[in-house]
């Protein structure tokens, strides 16, 4: 396993490649933020403004995705009082049983701020069904959720006649999942080939107890469909100087974000502003972590050592301490909610951890073989 050269970026995140330097992609792009020349961008930015209000067909010239988090809230409030649009917000809601308290009052806080909000429910037997079923077939719960969050924005946009989606980082360049990179740095057309959602394939969803027509909100729109709907997904993120994790969460909280209390080894990471909306994504960030070497905070820490917030050897010193640390009570949340014992919990996740990277102490325990930062041999 070798780490970027620059922030702890390592060469098993998925669909990424670093450059003959050492060098991740993200890192390279953010250095080539240096010699961007903003003014093209706000002028490339009006020419997207006039292709949503030209292709208005609904009252709304573009629609965004939210969660009622940090980013979504400040997408939300730039895209309405900066660019001067008339946005439609649409959330994927997770069922009552998943849903926090939390990230239920962030919705309602985004619409208090004046956004007409539309909340996708999908069926809960259904819900947990395939949540159950990733999570033993690749160590991710997430991952049939993951289909619909990013499924769901661009079938509604179609059913509404509604062109332009805004999304918000690029995770080719400003995470090096290469896999969704477009035509150009704006270009959000290629997102469904992010690792997670593997092109939007949804055979492995079905069986006899789950049909097609029962997952809709599942299944991501051809590329024929969003041809024949003009459908355009721009990353706004591209357009921003100041785009990161702890801004848009400081932004966001001033303006009536509520934010996690959770200690950062009982969520993994340092600020308490990511996946305000539910519990489980604790977990599944330590099961990245076994999978890859990486979490959470190698995520937030990357970030700020780009930005020059923090040195390397600061990052290190907090991602030894935080990334892949999960309270159990969030698991015995999970495990309640799917019907499994925290036996057989674990008994899955062994199954998917990298044995190169992590051996088992005396306590039956997965540790790091490696340093972080510090290239490790295989």
């Amino acid at each position: 396993m070798k780490y970027c050269k620059s922030c702890l970026q390592t060469d098993k995140r998925p669909n990424t490649k670093f450059d003959e330097f050492g060098i991740c992609p993200a890192c390279n792009y953010f250095e080539s933020l240096k010699e961007v020349d903003w003014e093209e961008r706000k002028r490339e930015l009006q020419e997207i403004i006039a292709f949503g209000k030209q292709n208005n067909h609904s009252g709304y010239d573009c629609i965004i995705g939210v969660s009622g988090g940090k980013d979504s809230t400040r997408q939300a409030l730039y895209v309405r009082n900066v660019l001067k649009m008339k946005p439609l917000l649409v959330c994927l809601a997770y069922p009552p049983e998943q849903i926090t308290q939390r990230g239920a009052d962030n919705i309602s806080n985004l619409i208090s701020l004046g956004f007409d909000c539309i909340t996708i429910d999908p069926a809960p037997v259904i819900w947990k069904k395939l949540l159950k079923k990733g999570f033993q077939l690749f160590g991710n719960w997430a991952k049939s959720a993951e289909l619909a969050l990013f499924s769901s924005v661009p079938r509604l946009a179609i059913a509404y006649q509604i062109s332009l989606i805004w999304w918000g980082e690029n995770p080719a360049l400003q995470l090096g999942d290469m896999g969704a990179l477009g035509k150009t740095g704006s270009d959000g057309n290629n997102l469904k080939h992010l690792n997670t959602l593997a092109g939007g394939d949804i055979t492995w969803l079905l069986s006899e107890e789950v049909k097609r027509n029962q997952i809709l909100q599942y299944i991501y729109p051809s590329d024929e469909e969003m041809q024949r709907a003009n459908l355009r997904i721009v990353y706004l993120g591209y357009y921003w100087k100041d785009w990161s994790l702890v801004n848009n969460a400081n932004y966001s909280s001033l303006r009536g974000l509520d934010v996690r209390i959770d200690k950062p080894w009982e969520i993994g990471e340092p600020y308490g502003v990511t996946a305000l909306d539910d519990n489980y994504v604790a977990f599944n960030q330590m099961i990245k972590y076994l999978k890859y070497g990486f979490g959470r905070t190698t995520d937030y820490m990357n970030e700020e050592i780009r930005i020059g917030r923090i040195t390397r050897e600061e990052a290190i010193k907090i991602t030894e301490k935080f990334d892949g640390t999960c309270d159990d009570k969030f698991i015995e949340m999970f495990c309640n909610h799917i019907g499994i014992t925290m036996q057989e919990f674990w008994k899955i996740v062994d199954k998917f951890v990298n044995k190169d990277l992590f051996e088992k102490n005396a306590e039956g325990k997965w540790v790091r073989k490696f340093k972080v930062g510090v290239d490790y041999e295989i």
